[in-house]
């Protein structure tokens, strides 16, 4: 269960950090909307300021994933608590690697 779990728990967060990560190195496109942070709008312009994000990012799937956890039968919760738990501490280890992936130099 863990290696199912963890491969689509890794890819969603590739594929949610790639198109975040692109957005914070080049400049918005439109003009912001009623509302939006002006933090949004603001690149990531350096290897720090962009880890950091990462870091929050994996913090976020971390919460998404407990959160589908919750929903799953009791009998397969805790290995799927386990699993993403795993996944974060994977993706934390790497972040490095995966902030060097997103943003090539």
């Amino acid at each position: 269960m863990n290696k199912l779990v963890a491969t689509p728990l890794t890819a969603l967060l590739l594929a949610c950090a790639a198109p975040w990560s692109l957005a914070q190195t080049a400049p918005p496109t439109g003009t912001p909307q009623a509302g939006d942070p002006a933090r949004w709008y603001q690149a990531d312009s350096t290897p720090q300021a962009q880890l950091r994000t990462l870091h929050k990012e994996i913090g976020a799937a971390l919460g998404e994933a407990k959160k589908a956890c919750r929903q799953e039968a009791p009998s397969d919760r805790s290995a799927c608590l386990k699993a993403a738990q795993d996944t974060y501490r994977q993706d934390m280890a790497n972040a490095q690697v995966l902030r060097d992936a997103a943003h090539p130099k």
